[in-house]
């Protein structure tokens, strides 16, 4: 098979997966596009094509559109999740009984352990295949779907990192994305892209401080350029610097909000506020129409419950981020904390920072266990 009849699945037709499809589908890429609920389909299969607009124009052929999973991984071999990260581990089982060896499960993005969710989950259910799954730093595209069937694909991220667990299968992920998105570019490893998460800093905060105003116009203004007043933008900075200290905790190599906004984007600004009012692929990217948004209903139990999560494995207080998602839990009335990404969920229970360093760095962590349990002279104890 030829690089150019590599077939993907983009599993997930909302914002992101009509974007990734239609894009795909335009560039010349078997695509097949899946979705839980036909409903999204309706259009598309209707029109037989999806329409693009904004920086690429265009009618986007998918080779099949279907609400079976089974259907949408048939004969693909690069299977690009995109759902929001709190449907992850649902996914994940739904999956599990056709997935086949070689099969490469990438999640766009993981937000924050993501792909140690979706892993742990897979080896909960008992799936026989040996597949690999790697997760993105962050969505490829800033896009909306604006109409049933049409995708506005705002900007392009320059830039964006990725990887997979164990670490060492990063490059061969790569190689089979690559051709079609050349912007993807190795991590060192799943700890470095989750915790290098922007969504926990541009989403749930900025929400939650712009509550009245969306309650009170339906999110009738930029959600980015509106949205991120000075207060609301110290509030932001300041979940970044928790990020940051939860991520050197474990020697992650993260960046700054600023920092993401200049690599990804060439947006630069003295201040966070001020990156982001540069950045002219937020233009008219509206803010959500209410407050039961993915911005919230994704961000905190996918984003902020496992960097928390993190935060107290390694001993790191994490205030800001800890009353985002008390306030959030509050407003949507459930238990983000209980249900988030915690230590059982991702598989960490009972280790340690360098043990979940281990873990991302190699798949398992025996070995390091079964080293450090040994006497210093190399003798066996008992």
């Amino acid at each position: 098979m030829t690089e150019r009849q590599q077939v993907y699945a983009v599993l997930g037709a909302g914002n992101g997966g009509l974007a990734m499809a239609g894009w795909l589908a335009l560039h010349g890429f078997e695509t097949n596009l899946w979705n839980r609920t036909p409903r999204r389909l309706e259009r598309v299969l209707a029109d037989g094509h999806i329409k693009l607009q904004g920086i690429v124009e265009g009618n986007a052929t998918p080779s099949v559109v279907t609400a079976s999973l089974e259907e949408a991984v048939r004969g693909a071999r690069v299977l690009m999740v995109v759902v929001p990260a709190n449907a992850h581990k649902q996914l994940a089982a739904h999956l599990a009984p056709f997935l086949e060896p070689g099969h490469v499960v990438v999640l766009n993005p993981g937000r924050t352990g993501g792909a140690l969710e979706f892993r742990q989950v897979l080896a909960q259910v008992g799936c026989p295949a040996k597949v690999l799954v790697a997760e993105a730093q962050t969505f490829l595209f800033a896009s909306r779907t604006v109409s049933p069937g049409t995708s506005h694909i705002y900007a392009m991220k320059r830039s964006v990192p990725l990887a997979a667990i164990p670490a060492t299968d990063t490059v061969r992920v790569l190689a089979m994305l690559n051709p079609a998105f050349p912007q993807f570019y190795p991590a060192r490893d799943v700890l470095d892209t989750g915790l290098d998460n922007m969504g926990a800093v541009f989403h749930p905060g900025v929400t939650l401080l712009n509550a009245g105003h969306i309650e009170a116009t339906g999110g009738s203004f930029d959600y980015y350029w509106d949205g991120m007043t000075p207060a609301v933008a110290l509030v932001a900075g300041q979940i970044d610097n928790e990020r940051m200290a939860v991520a050197e905790a474990y020697g992650a190599r993260v960046r700054s909000a600023r920092q993401w906004l200049a690599d990804a984007y060439g947006s630069l600004g003295h201040t966070l506020r001020e990156a982001v009012l540069a950045n002219d692929g937020y233009a008219g990217i509206p803010a959500p129409p209410n407050l039961d948004t993915r911005y919230l209903r994704e961000d905190v139990p996918a984003s902020l419950v496992p960097l928390s999560e993190l935060g107290r494995i390694a001993g790191v207080k994490t205030p800001a981020i800890d009353a985002v998602i008390y306030l959030a839990s509050v407003i949507h009335d459930c238990d983000y904390r209980g249900e988030g990404r915690n230590a059982h969920s991702m598989g960490l229970s009972g280790l340690s920072p360098s043990d979940i360093r281990l873990l991302c760095e190699r798949g398992d962590v025996a070995d390091g266990i079964a080293a450090r349990a040994q006497p210093a002279d190399g003798s066996v104890s008992g």
